[in-house]
């Protein structure tokens, strides 16, 4: 592997930058991507290119996302040798993912900093129509949460709505030291792959969002308390849902259920 283009950069902390450095790590990675030549291949945050240069060596039309401009120079520098490479300087978490959808779906990976990993996968779940699938270098909690089960202590808004957008696939974990500076957690492989057709098709995704945001604002509540604002003890009996429950013992289905009997409320008084 060549030296990293940013050789000297100091790792920034404001941008969670942790540099994976580890060759039998970014060999499992890369094997469980499966890049292919013509795939329509984005890399969020190359860092120093430890990642990049592997993917490169398949698909040399490798789209970057690097918001840390001091960086850019180093990876232009080191990979000069793919004219099809692109770079493109700016935020992930404010990217519009459908401008480079144009070769075909996007398969999107990267090492994403902890500061930014939930809200970088809520951004781009808004992208699922463009995307293929997805492979991230998480913090370890955050797959767990991600991958939980109802009833699970982890099961939340992320894994309710990551799972309602796609499937979730825990791939194996990552240990502090194969990162410069060493993370003081451990970090884990998943793979996001979107659902070909939703499972339990919300009639406003931004509805079944908020009923599941107060729900679990209030996780140790049971929800007669955490969904007071949207539901009455008529409803939960109309609905047939035991009120005494836990925001995490009920399932995405359940959770659907709710966001639709909502909307359908609204749009009746709407009628009216």
């Amino acid at each position: 592997m060549s030296r990293p283009g940013g050789a000297g950069h100091q790792a920034r902390k404001r941008f969670g930058q942790n540099f994976l450095h580890d060759a039998g790590v970014l060999d499992r990675i890369v094997g469980a991507i499966n890049p292919m030549p013509d795939d329509n291949l984005v890399e969020i945050g190359p860092g120093m290119g430890a990642l990049s240069e592997p993917l490169l060596e398949t698909c040399p039309a490798l789209q970057m996302i690097e918001l840390d401009r001091d960086l850019i120079p180093g990876l232009r520098t080191q990979f000069f040798r793919y004219p099809e490479l692109t770079i493109h300087e700016g935020d992930a978490l404010r990217f519009d993912y459908t401008t480079i959808a144009g070769r075909g779906p996007l398969r999107v990976v990267g090492n994403l900093p902890y500061n930014i990993a939930t809200p970088l996968i809520f951004h781009l779940l808004g992208f699922r129509d463009v995307v293929r699938d997805m492979h991230f270098m998480l913090q370890k909690e955050v797959v767990e949460r991600m991958a939980a089960v109802p009833g699970d202590s982890n099961w939340g808004r992320l894994a309710i709505m990551t799972q309602y957008h796609c499937r979730v696939r825990p791939l194996f974990t990552v240990g502090p030291g194969a990162f410069k500076p060493a993370p003081k957690v451990d970090s884990a492989i998943v793979r996001l792959v979107p659902h070909d057709e939703l499972p339990h098709p919300a009639a406003d995704t931004e509805k079944l969002a908020s009923v599941v945001r107060t729900a679990f604002s209030a996780r140790r509540k049971t929800l007669r308390k955490a969904l007071a604002p949207l539901f009455n003890d008529e409803d939960w009996q109309r609905l047939g849902v035991n009120p005494g429950l836990r925001p995490q013992n009920l399932t995405l289905a359940d959770y659907v259920m709710l966001a639709n009997d909502l909307h359908e409320q609204e749009q009746t008084g709407s009628d009216e």
